[in-house]
C-alpha cells in the first residue's frame, strides 16, 4: 500500500486568500450596461402608421424625447445603451432613434428607424470657450504680466513742472 500525503491546511491558506483576492479584483472589472431614454416595444413601434394624428402617436409611443419644426413637424424617440468597464469612460454600444415625420395636416407622413451606424458624433459640450485673438504661450503669459504691471519701471513721481496738479 502506497502512502499518499495530503497538503497541510496552513500551506493552502495563503493560496486560498490569494485566489479570493484575485476573484474579488476581477469581479470589480466587470462591464456595467446602462440603458437611457425611451423603452421601445416592437408592437408599439409597428403600430404607428401613415395617416395617424399626433395625439394617436403620443397615445401609442408616449411623449417624444424631442421634437423638430424644421422642414415640417417631427417627433423623435431616442434610446441609447452604454457599456462601462471599471473606471474607464462609458462607451455607447447601441442607439435607436424612431423619427415620426408629420405633414402639414399634423398626420403621420413617414416613420424612420435610425441606429448607431446612421449617426454622427457631435461634441455638444466642450468645457471651453475659444477666445479670439493672440494665443500666448506659458513664458509669454508669465513675463508679459510682469512687464504690463510695470514692476521694473521707474516708480518715482515725474519731475515738477510748476503747473498745478489736475
Amino acid at each position: 500500500m502506497s502512502r499518499f500525503k495530503l497538503p497541510s491546511v496552513t500551506a493552502s491558506r495563503p493560496a486560498l486568500a490569494a485566489l479570493l483576492l484575485g476573484a474579488g479584483l476581477l469581479s470589480g472589472c466587470g462591464a456595467q450596461i446602462d440603458r437611457h431614454g425611451h423603452v421601445f416595444i416592437d408592437v408599439d413601434v409597428q403600430s404607428v402608421q401613415a395617416g395617424m394624428t399626433k395625439e394617436q402617436v403620443t397615445t401609442v409611443l408616449g411623449s417624444p424625447d424631442t421634437t423638430s419644426t424644421i422642414a415640417g413637424d417631427a417627433y423623435y424617440y431616442i434610446s441609447t445603451t452604454q457599456k462601462t468597464v471599471a473606471f474607464l469612460k462609458p462607451r455607447e454600444i447601441d442607439r435607436q432613434v424612431i423619427a415620426v415625420y408629420f405633414d402639414g395636416g399634423a398626420s403621420v407622413q413617414q416613420v424612420a428607424h435610425y441606429g448607431l451606424k446612421d449617426g454622427i458624433v457631435v461634441n455638444y459640450f466642450k468645457d471651453e470657450t475659444p477666445a479670439r485673438g493672440k494665443d500666448l504661450g506659458l513664458i509669454e503669459q508669465i513675463f508679459g504680466n510682469i512687464s504690463n504691471r510695470g514692476m521694473f519701471k521707474d516708480r518715482r513721481p515725474p519731475a515738477s513742472t510748476g503747473a498745478p496738479p489736475i
